[in-house]
Formats: C-alpha cells, sequence, structure tokens
C-alpha cells in the first residue's frame, strides 16, 4: 500500500479540486456542496484503511479550534462581501433579526428541551443557544455576493448580516449555560455573567473590532501609496486582519467572533468602491470553503461511526419542530410589520441555517463545563444540523430563483455574467 503521507497529499488534491470544481456544477442545481461533502464524508469513512472515527466528543479539543478556525473565515468573508453601509435605518432587518427573532428562537428551544425533551436548565440552553444563530459558513448560497456585484437585495442582505453579527451575540447565552451549570459553586454568577459576559466582552469586542479594522483600513488604503497594503495586490492582508482582530480580542477575553466581523465592515468602509476589496474577498472565500469541506467530511464520518445513535424518538420529532417550526415562526415574527416584499420575508424566516457555528459553540461549552448528557446533546446538534443542510440545500436554489423572479431579477444574470469573463479568459 501507499505510504499514508503520500495517500494524504493525493487526497488534499483531490479535496481542493472539488471544491473549486463542484461549486460550478451546482450553480443551478437543487443540491448544495455541503450535501455533497456530507456524502462524501460518509462514503470515505466506511474505506477499510480508515480507522478513525470523528466522532466530536473523542477529540473535544480539535473540534473546538477547527470548527472556531472555520467561523473566524467566514466572518471575515461575510463582512468583506456588504456593500451596505451600516445604520439603524438601512440595516432594520438585522435589527429585528438580532433583538427579537435570536431571542424566540433561544427561548422555544429551551423550553422544548426542558419540558419536551427532560434537559436540565443548563443542557437546554446550551442547546437552545448553540442553535438560535444563523450559520455563516453554510448560507454562502443565501448570502450578498462578491463586494460590488450588486447581489444584494433584503433577503440576501439581512441573512449575511444576521450571521455575521449573531454567532458573537449568542456566546453570552452559551456562557449563561455555563454559569448556571457552574450556579452552586459560584453565588454571584449572574452579576458575574452580566458584568463580563455581557457588558465587557460584547463592549470591547465591538470596540476592538472597530480599531483593529480602521487601522487595517488605513494601512490598506489611505497610507502613502507607494506604502498601502492594496499596492501589493495580495488578498491574504484580510487573512492578516482575520487573525489579529480575533487573537487581540481573545487575549482581551472579548468575543472574538464579533470583532472579526466588525472589523471587515470597517475595513469594507476605508474605501468602498476599491477593486482590493475583491481580492481580499476571493482570497477568504477560497480558505473557507477549503476548511468548510474538511468539517463537513468530518461530520459525514461521524454520522457514520454513531454520532446520532443517543437519538430517541422525542429528540428527531424536536430536530424536525426546531428548523421546520421554531426558526420559521421566529423569523417571521421577528420581521412583524416591516415594509419588505412577503416573499423576502418568508425567506429570511425560513433560511435560518444550522451548522459549523453552532458545532463550536457545543464544542466550547463542553470543554469549558461539565454539562451532560454530552453525547445526547451532540445526536440532537448533529441531526438538527443535518435536517437544515439537506432541507436547506435542496430548496435553496428554487427558492433563490423564484425570489429573484418574483422582483423582476433575472436569477441566471450574474451566472452569464461569470460564464461571459471566463470564456474571455478561454481566449488568451
Amino acid at each position: 500500500m501507499p505510504d499514508a503521507y503520500i495517500l494524504f497529499l493525493t487526497g488534499a488534491g483531490v479535496l481542493i479540486a472539488l471544491v473549486a470544481w463542484l461549486p460550478l456544477l451546482l450553480r443551478r442545481a437543487p443540491l448544495s456542496l455541503p450535501i455533497i461533502c456530507i456524502g462524501l464524508g460518509a462514503a470515505i469513512s466506511l474505506t477499510p484503511r480508515i480507522g478513525i472515527a470523528p466522532l466530536p466528543f473523542a477529540y473535544p479539543e480539535i473540534t473546538e479550534r477547527l470548527t472556531e478556525f472555520v467561523v473566524i473565515i467566514a466572518l471575515m468573508g461575510a463582512g468583506l462581501k456588504i456593500d451596505r453601509i451600516i445604520g439603524w435605518r438601512a440595516w432594520r432587518v438585522t435589527w429585528r433579526l438580532l433583538a427579537i427573532t435570536m431571542p424566540l428562537s433561544i427561548l422555544a428551544i429551551m423550553a422544548l428541551g426542558v419540558w419536551g425533551l427532560g434537559l436540565s436548565l443548563a443542557a437546554a440552553l446550551l442547546l437552545a443557544s448553540s442553535l438560535a444563530p444563523t450559520d455563516p459558513v453554510l448560507a454562502a448560497d443565501v448570502q450578498v455576493g462578491p463586494p460590488r456585484s450588486g447581489q444584494e437585495d433584503e433577503a440576501r442582505f439581512g441573512l449575511t448580516s444576521e450571521a455575521g453579527l449573531n454567532d458573537g451575540l449568542a456566546f453570552p447565552f452559551v456562557h449563561l449555560a455555563i454559569a448556571i451549570s457552574l450556579a452552586a459553586s459560584d453565588p454571584d454568577w449572574l452579576t458575574r455573567w452580566f458584568a463580563f459576559n455581557v457588558v465587557w466582552e460584547i463592549g470591547f469586542g465591538v470596540l476592538a473590532g472597530w480599531l483593529i479594522g480602521l487601522a487595517f483600513g488605513w494601512l490598506t488604503f489611505r497610507a502613502p501609496s507607494d506604502k498601502s497594503l492594496a499596492r501589493t495586490g495580495d488578498g491574504l492582508i484580510a487573512l492578516a486582519a482575520t487573525f489579529v482582530s480575533y487573537g487581540v480580542t481573545e487575549i482581551m477575553h472579548c468575543y472574538g467572533f464579533l470583532a472579526v466581523f466588525i472589523t471587515a465592515l470597517t475595513l469594507r468602509h476605508a474605501h468602498r468602491q476599491h477593486d482590493f476589496h475583491t481580492d481580499m474577498h476571493d482570497v477568504i472565500e477560497q480558505i473557507e470553503r477549503v476548511a468548510m469541506m474538511i468539517v463537513l467530511l468530518l461530520f459525514g464520518g461521524a454520522l457514520m461511526h454513531g454520532l446520532l445513535s443517543p437519538l430517541t424518538l422525542p429528540d428527531v420529532i424536536s430536530a424536525l419542530v426546531i428548523v421546520l417550526v421554531i426558526r420559521p415562526a421566529a423569523g417571521w415574527l421577528g420581521l412583524a410589520g416591516l415594509k419588505i416584499a412577503p416573499m423576502e420575508r418568508m425567506t429570511i424566516a425560513f433560511f435560518g441555517i444550522r451548522g459549523v457555528g453552532s458545532f463550536y459553540y457545543l464544542a466550547y461549552a463542553l470543554n469549558h463545563s461539565s454539562i451532560q448528557p454530552a453525547d445526547r446533546l451532540w445526536a440532537i446538534l448533529g441531526l438538527v444540523v443535518l435536517f437544515s443542510i439537506i432541507l436547506h440545500g435542496v430548496t435553496v436554489t428554487p427558492v433563490m430563483r423564484r425570489l429573484d423572479q418574483s422582483q423582476g431579477r433575472d436569477p441566471d444574470a450574474f451566472d452569464r455574467k461569470i460564464d461571459r469573463m471566463g470564456e474571455g479568459n478561454d481566449r488568451f
């Protein structure tokens, strides 16, 4: 048999080729890249020489760090894509989703966990706060297009901005679940949680993200022209901004997810029309897709090695309720009274995709507490993510095409533009 290292290189090459090719193949198909990744992971795990069972609770530290990396990359990518200047009125959909939809989702899932599944309050809150955020990693098909592409209707913008901000704003609820589990040994747990995990971590996270975004914005676009980072033409600058923003904020014990997205928005605002934003976005998108594919391959393998084995019938029913009832209802209520088209409201409410961010939150909490039953929590969360990936992956193409048509847009216009660019390159 070939050396394991050689097999690894071969597999990595195939993986990278698929990352580049599959999005083209699936552009108009009612199928998504995440579904293909999970299927590939399941098939690979059945290979006789693959002896590793990639269960998340078997490798808790790796699970936390790998999913953390994917999320921060996705947050930078999401922020760089948004053309709209942040403001109270311009972002009114976002504020509704954060202030109404996410808390309603957390309350509903927590109630379902306590009274429907018999979980403790801490376990139910942890499950709810892990499953409430819309995932920035797996929501690419319902997000806005690349910088200055014009693909920024209210539905795509709402889902992109929600995914960017709610990952950071769900973290206090994860910490609240941890605090509740430790309440017996800490009589001041509620005061400590509010002062540190809410006020300090959110406040400084936003401030640090803004300041770092200003610094990178000046270095990239405003520094003397012969010294500006934009002159390098190297989109890896966005990766540097991601790591610096996340690292500095986490060193100060604040929410790095929130800081990275704020950094991305601030960097995007530094010079909104500059072509270098496209270079940075393209690099981040490529890294994100490779990292996402790795996580989903491992997820597919975990499914084949018994990740869902602790499930009971109430768990399965609850997972369906979370995907089909709770998020759509909370999304619809959160946008009630807002002057947007009914089709856009329905799209935003329905496509609250659950994914890699949920994996991270659960891994983080279980690595920092003794909340139980860990294997059952992983099984329920894994099933919700699987349902979400399949349901949303199959419906995203027809629904988004229908949305474009309902607003008088040609759903194939952007694809034809890409095709013409490719044909132009073929001539050289």
